[in-house]
């Protein structure tokens, strides 16, 4: 479900018509939807209810503050993986023991960051992760809460490179190996061992591999209890998929991974944490970009956009699917026919789909990529020193921008030319 729906012949986000954020701000641009964020938020929240837990917004999905602050007021959590998403997450107004930080590469210092400006957990990935956190914390004089990321080996069926809980895959410790990992942490000052962390993958479509997972960390939470440990809280992850495509089976609801969780975990009394990302982020975001020409080719006619692979990268980078549709409802019963959409970046790659049917388009003319929400902005780039294009939020009939249009001026002047030139 989201927000972005036709009103009097325009697609509206909420009830700010599209078209007239075009005409004030330009084009291309993210806009956001607050209703379709909070609404999918306490969606997460009802579904683990009445289970103790903490639904924590995965900040790699889209990390703009003015978002995060928006999730944060709802009482949402942060699963960070940096140290500029935790500041990220702090300048959100989101206390630090709402904030997990997640990630195998983290560094000593951005340990120390979260320590000194308070943590909830850090999930360990990795035995010279933990020694490194339990050097740092004792370094301080305190006490660092960790749980350890397990990996289950369940193949999470989703794309190859968002497929994080098989063995071959770099994240966490090999499930087999727990009790001794677990050991050794419970030795070593500084840190407070507190719970079991697991995460498979993203954009699942699914229930089972969740669930094989799952039980997989019953038994270990029930083998590391019979060996002294006081797992306490259980982070699940996220992963939870979004239908990209409206044609499509739409994957399990919030609900259902809810009562997943309740049936395989929910017995043990520990404090559940989820991640999820682009369930609350996907379609909560929409690119609005406009046609800059309409080009015959041979056998093909291409629709090429103001909007590029640095601006929405992952049709280049996964095969993506975005629905895209005009922002000018077309009359009903017009014939569609099939387009290349492209972009203007120098590369074969900046295509976002090949015979696309849409109704007929002309220079000048709107169209608005859905789903979009997460992993846009947030993997955007300035290639051929393309400006990052603004993100816009959206309550009910009034907007803000909350990221501006960089000028060329201020692009250029992030460099810097040496004396000897």
């Amino acid at each position: 479900m989201d927000h972005f729906l036709y009103r009097s012949g325009t697609l509206h986000a909420e009830d700010v018509a599209l078209s007239d954020i075009a005409q004030v701000i330009g084009t291309p641009f993210y806009c956001y939807s607050t209703a379709t964020l909070t609404r999918h938020y306490q969606l997460f929240t009802e579904a683990l209810s009445p289970l103790p837990h903490l639904v924590c917004f995965a900040i790699k999905s889209l990390s703009n503050v003015a978002v995060l602050k928006t999730l944060g007021n709802l009482g949402a959590g942060m699963d960070v993986v940096s140290a500029g998403e935790y500041m990220r997450a702090k300048a959100a107004g989101v206390p630090g023991d709402k904030i997990v930080f997640s990630g195998v590469g983290k560094t000593r210092e951005e340990m120390r960051i979260a320590l000194e400006g308070g943590i909830r957990q850090f999930n360990v990935e990795s035995e010279p992760e933990m020694r490194a956190l339990s050097e740092v914390a004792s370094s301080m004089g305190v006490i660092a809460p960790i749980a350890i990321r397990v990996n289950p080996d369940v193949d999470a069926r989703t794309h190859e490179k968002i497929a994080t809980g098989k063995s071959e895959n770099k994240f966490g410790i090999p499930i087999a190996r727990a009790s001794e990992v677990y050991a050794e942490a419970a030795r070593l000052p500084g840190l407070d061992v507190v719970g079991i962390d697991v995460h498979i993958g993203s954009q699942l479509t699914e229930l089972s591999p969740f669930e094989q997972a799952y039980l997989k960390v019953a038994d270990l939470t029930h083998r590391l209890r019979a060996e002294g440990h006081d797992i306490r809280r259980l982070d699940l992850g996220g992963g939870l998929g979004i239908p990209y495509a409206r044609n499509n089976e739409a994957p399990p609801l919030p609900t259902d991974y809810g009562a997943l969780i309740k049936r395989t975990v929910g017995d043990l009394g520990c404090e559940i944490e989820i991640e999820p990302g682009r369930l609350i982020s996907g379609n909560s975001g929409v690119l609005v970009s406009r046609v800059i020409y309409v080009k015959n080719g041979e056998g093909r006619d291409f629709l090429i956009l103001d909007a590029a692979m640095n601006d929405l990268v992952r049709p280049s980078m996964y095969g993506a699917h975005h629905d895209i549709v005009a922002v000018e409802e077309p009359a009903a019963g017009t014939e569609q026919q099939p387009y290349d959409v492209v972009g203007p970046v120098c590369e074969t790659g900046d295509t976002f789909a090949k015979a696309r049917p849409l109704p007929p388009l002309a220079e000048g003319d709107l169209v608005a990529f859905r789903s979009a929400g997460a992993y846009g902005s947030v993997m955007a780039s300035e290639y051929n020193t393309r400006p990052l294009i603004p993100e816009v939020l959206v309550k009910g009939d009034h907007y803000a921008v909350i990221r501006a249009r960089p000028t060329f001026e201020e692009i250029l002047a992030r460099d810097t030319v040496p004396e000897w030139l």
